[in-house]
């Protein structure tokens, strides 16, 4: 969201010069910037050690694609808290490993997204009811169902995800 008035007292915003940054909403009255704000959200590529990742069906997203797992950020939480909690409702599963793998733009939705690979020991699913269907797949078969959108964040993940488990011959 960009600003044009001040959020503060409503007066319209000048632009004024701030260090590096060039041009930044500025409010006169309360002498503050006002930086543009984006939603923050998490995608997670969650993945077992039978060499499965879990895809999720989920029509209000899309109902071309299947999707990984994903959710906005909650003020007070950090990434790791987020990917961890939207595993759990959306799934039922607890991550015994996360590794951060990426960021990435989105720009159709003005977000930025963190990207995850999350391992979990357990493969029994408790679907929120958001989830209109989950399954898990082989991993190498992963990018067939993910949208094919030029920088999608998903088939980025998806992409990393094989390449180092192609480099580690965790693909059999």
């Amino acid at each position: 969201m960009k600003f044009t008035y001040c959020p503060d007292c409503g007066a319209p915003l000048s632009r004024r010069d701030l260090g590096d940054d060039a041009g930044v909403p500025w409010c006169d009255r309360c002498s503050s910037p006002w930086f543009p704000v984006f939603p923050t959200a998490i995608i997670a590529l969650v993945h077992n050690d039978r060499g499965e990742v879990l895809l999720l069906r989920q029509n209000y997203i899309s109902t071309e694609f299947r999707n990984l797992v994903s959710g906005y950020m909650m003020p007070g939480e950090n990434a790791e808290q987020c990917a961890r909690r939207e595993i759990l409702e959306e799934t039922g599963l607890h991550v015994d490993r996360l590794e951060l793998v990426l960021t990435s733009w989105f720009e159709k939705k003005q977000m930025l997204m963190i990207g995850f690979f999350a391992h979990v020991s357990e493969t029994a699913l408790r679907l929120s009811s958001e989830v209109d269907g989950a399954e898990w797949c082989e991993a190498r078969r992963v990018t067939d169902f993910l949208s094919t959108r030029p920088g999608s964040t998903s088939r980025l993940l998806a992409e990393r995800f094989l390449a180092r488990e192609e480099k580690n011959d965790g693909l059999t």
